[in-house]
């Protein structure tokens, strides 16, 4: 018995010596990256001939005299300009397939399991195009976007970092209801989750979607154009309901996102407190000023009328649809010379995934400077988002978030829409 009772204490002690060395996390992978040029978003400047060196997910250092480690992964893109991932503030990555969604009825022939399954290629396609992070607008199957942004975060599938909804909050038979359809089929739950028809009823939705892992909340304050029966030029929710939405948010330390086509819709959202106006069709100079006065954030989608007015929809869609993209491009015009603060925010799944860096062209076209443009779409996206310290820049502790373009941005913004390299926290998905 004491011979056995020696061994075992020996065995115990043996395995705790070895147990600090067991312990210890192999070192972090080094990369350094050769750039040709950089662009800093935080300084609106191009720097040249910069070296960038990573450590795992993180970058530890930028500049033109950061010494190489030896042993360090080197990656060359001397010949081509480097940007902080890009930040779309406004996408639809879990609806499925994007071709069957000219009418969303389309939502009633699939199952859930089907439509989020379908949602994997539309995240893949969305990060190779060089979006490394997106924050997801509502989805028609509640929660799918969650599932899909665990399903990215776990590593099981390959897409941009995901900050979710998980559905629309709207009156029933509004403009983020499901509509269509004969009044006697009963829908799931997940195609009717957010109905809500009372400042107490969107206090409950909020706090459900909290419950249920949401990253911020996205209200519907009008009518909208792809919905059957509803009209963007009218108010749906009341001053009231956003008002109980934005303050039951922030009991739970999230941010509201709000759709508004209709002027009194949208002065309703930004004095509610909302962060963000989504489309803002017919703002006019007042709500200008008043977006100015409260800090909050105009996401206007002003490429989608391209696919909208160019793909088979059904007639209703085409005429809510009728006259809005001129006053928004011209509003647009007005918000940037008005110095607003703008995110960059396309509404992806109207049009195909790979086409939402086609907007910053329409973007440079109706008032913006391509720096301006880039970043709507770097650090006043994250900024936006909340994370600016995480994202958004090219800077010391920030995420290894990094794209590249072979010719220049800022003399030609086109060159976005066609990205040559990705990287999303240090990792490469495109080369």
């Amino acid at each position: 018995m004491k011979l056995r009772c020696f061994v075992l204490a020996t065995m115990i002690a043996g395995f705790a010596a070895g147990t600090p060395g067991q312990q210890t996390a192999s070192p972090e992978a080094v990369t350094a990256i050769k750039a040709g040029h950089v662009v800093d978003v935080e300084n609106g400047r191009v720097l040249e001939k910069q070296i960038i060196l990573l450590r795992g997910k993180k970058i530890a250092a930028i500049g033109s005299d950061v010494k190489i480690p030896a042993g360090a992964k080197v990656l060359d893109l001397s010949m081509k300009t480097v940007l902080p991932g890009l930040i779309d503030c406004h996408t639809h990555l879990s609806d499925g397939a994007q071709k069957e969604n000219a009418d969303p009825t389309s939502q009633l022939k699939k199952t859930a399991s089907q439509v989020v399954l379908e949602s994997v290629v539309n995240a893949r396609v969305t990060l190779e195009s060089g979006f490394t992070t997106v924050r997801d607008a509502g989805v028609y199957r509640a929660l799918n976007d969650v599932a899909l942004r665990d399903a990215i975060n776990k590593g099981y599938i390959v897409g941009p970092r995901m900050f979710v909804a998980g559905a629309y909050i709207t009156i029933t038979g509004g403009a983020g209801a499901m509509t269509g359809y004969a009044p006697d089929i009963k829908l799931p739950w997940d195609l009717h989750y957010g109905e809500a028809n009372s400042p107490w009823e969107v206090r409950q939705k909020v706090r459900q979607l909290a419950h249920d892992g949401v990253d911020h909340i996205k209200v519907l304050s009008t009518g909208a154009v792809l919905t059957h029966g509803s009209n963007p030029n009218s108010l749906e929710f009341t001053p009231e309901e956003l008002q109980a939405a934005v303050d039951e948010a922030k009991n739970f330390g999230l941010r509201v996102m709000v759709h508004a086509h209709a002027t009194e819709g949208i002065k309703n959202a930004i004095r509610a407190g909302a962060a963000s106006i989504e489309h803002a069709e017919l703002i006019d100079d007042e709500a200008i000023a008043l977006a100015k006065e409260h800090g909050t954030y105009l996401d206007m989608d002003i490429y989608d009328e391209e696919c909208i007015q160019g793909e088979s929809r059904p007639e209703d869609f085409l005429e809510h649809d009728r006259g809005l993209a001129e006053a928004q491009r011209r509003n647009f015009s007005k918000a940037v010379k008005a110095g607003v603060k703008m995110a960059f925010g396309t509404d992806s799944g109207v049009c195909p995934y790979e086409y939402s860096a086609r907007q910053f062209a329409y973007m440079v076209k109706y008032g913006m400077t391509p720096m301006q443009a880039i970043e709507s779409a770097t650090i006043n996206a994250a900024t936006l988002i909340g994370k600016p310290e995480e994202f958004g820049s090219i800077r010391v502790g920030k995420f290894a978030d990094l794209i590249a373009v072979d010719g220049d941005p800022i003399a030609d913004i086109r060159q976005l829409e066609h990205v040559t390299f990705v990287m999303k926290e240090g990792v490469v998905y495109k080369q």
